[in-house]
C-alpha cells in the first residue's frame, strides 16, 4: 500500500471562541474524527500541527486553554506532532525533512482555517513537489470583513480559496473521495 500522510492543522479548541464569527462546515471536524480512525486502522501516518500563536489576545497562545487540540483530533502516543508560529506547517518545524526520511510523498490536509494555515501549508507541499488532496469538507474557516468594510461569507472564502488551490498546489477532494481512494489501495 503506498504511504499517505494525513496532516491535520490547527484543530484547536481555541477557533470555538465566539470571537472568529460565523463559520462554514460545520461537519468538519466530524469528518476529520473519520479520517483520522481510518488513517489509524490502516497504519498510515499520522501528523498532528498545532499552532501557537505570539499574538497577546490570541486564544491559540499556547498559555491558553484554546491551545490545546480537540477532542476528535487529539494526537495519541506516537503520532507525530509539530508546533508552529506562522501559517506554513513547513516554516520552523521538521516536517519537511520528517515527510522526506520517511519517504512520504502524498498528504492529505485537513484543519483550521481554509484561507490561512490549511492553504498556506498546502501551497508550500505543493511548491516542495509532494503529491496533495485537500479535503473540501474536513476544512473550515470564518466570515470576513475587507479593508473596504465588504463582507465575505465563510463559505464564499472557503470555496474560492478551494479553487485557487486546486489543480495548481493540491487536488481538492471530499472525504468519501479520499476514503474511496484509501480502500482501493489497501
Amino acid at each position: 500500500m503506498k504511504t499517505v500522510a494525513l496532516v491535520i492543522i490547527d484543530v484547536q479548541k481555541g477557533f470555538d471562541d465566539p470571537s472568529w464569527g460565523s463559520r462554514n462546515n460545520p461537519q468538519a471536524e466530524a469528518r476529520i474524527e473519520l479520517l483520522l480512525s481510518t488513517w489509524r486502522k490502516n497504519s498510515q501516518p499520522i501528523i498532528h500541527v498545532q499552532h501557537c500563536s505570539l499574538e497577546s489576545n490570541s486564544p491559540l497562545r499556547p498559555d491558553q486553554p484554546g491551545n490545546e487540540f480537540k477532542d476528535e483530533a487529539r494526537p495519541m502516543a506516537g503520532e507525530k506532532q509539530l508546533t508552529k508560529t506562522v501559517n506554513s506547517a513547513f516554516i520552523g518545524t521538521d516536517l519537511e525533512e520528517y515527510l522526506r526520511s520517511c519517504a512520504i510523498e502524498s498528504l492529505v490536509i485537513v484543519g483550521l482555517t481554509t484561507d490561512h494555515c490549511v492553504s498556506t501549508t498546502t501551497r508550500m507541499a505543493g511548491n516542495l513537489g509532494f503529491k496533495v488532496s485537500l479535503v473540501s469538507d474536513a476544512t473550515a474557516t470564518f466570515d470576513r470583513r475587507g479593508n473596504d468594510g465588504t463582507h465575505y461569507s465563510a463559505s464564499d472564502i472557503h470555496n474560492i480559496h478551494l479553487a485557487s488551490l486546486d489543480g495548481e498546489f493540491c487536488v481538492v477532494r471530499t472525504t468519501e473521495q479520499v476514503l474511496s481512494e484509501l480502500a482501493s489501495n489497501i
